[in-house]
């Protein structure tokens, strides 16, 4: 029974705290795509390594670059209890629409190495990485594209939480008479 009240509390707590700052929403769902695209960069370099297309290397740097940079403008566009700092968020508009870019791009080299190049790479056991790098870009571009609406949707977010009843019931706070502050 205590465990469940604790549980209530901790909860509670959790969902008042996003109620005061509904822009953490979509900074967890950036921070999750940066975690995505960083525990699966292995294969990106593999790929670039392997296949060595033109601007494949540049296109993963600036990807990881502004993925970093990205969530630093995105904190710095929503200051706490401030309106929207407009610069900024522009500037992080820029960088996703240039991280969604060099994804596209490094998907299209990929592609055009496999399938269109004169002297295709075989993708085998071996180079099996060249498939799971393509297919985990489009995952990426996906998520990208999810925060980028959890972000868009921070209005609707801040209405309907403010909804949720977050008071603390105190037993006899309703029963209390009228407090004597006369000193005598």
């Amino acid at each position: 029974m205590a465990a469940k009240k604790g549980f209530k509390e901790w909860l509670r707590k959790k969902i008042v705290g996003i109620k005061r700052n509904p822009q953490r929403i979509g900074l967890v769902a950036f921070a999750i795509t940066f975690l995505y695209y960083s525990l699966n960069l292995t294969c990106i370099s593999n790929t670039t390594a392997k296949i060595q297309g033109s601007g494949m290397g540049l296109s993963g740097f600036v990807t990881m670059l502004f993925s970093m940079l990205s969530l630093l403008c995105y904190m710095n566009s929503f200051p706490r209890r401030k309106p929207v700092n407009k610069p900024m968020l522009a500037v992080f508009i820029v960088m996703i629409a240039a991280i969604l870019f060099c994804d596209w791009r490094y998907r299209e080299l990929i592609y055009y190495a496999v399938a269109l190049s004169p002297t295709p790479i075989a993708v085998t056991e071996s180079t099996a990485y060249i498939l799971e790098a393509y297919n985990m870009l489009f995952t990426h571009m996906v998520l990208i594209v999810v925060s980028l609406v959890l972000t868009a949707l921070m209005p609707v977010f801040k209405i309907l939480l403010k909804k949720i009843n977050t008071r603390v019931d105190v037993d006899g706070y309703d029963k209390m008479e009228s407090i004597d502050i006369s000193g005598e």
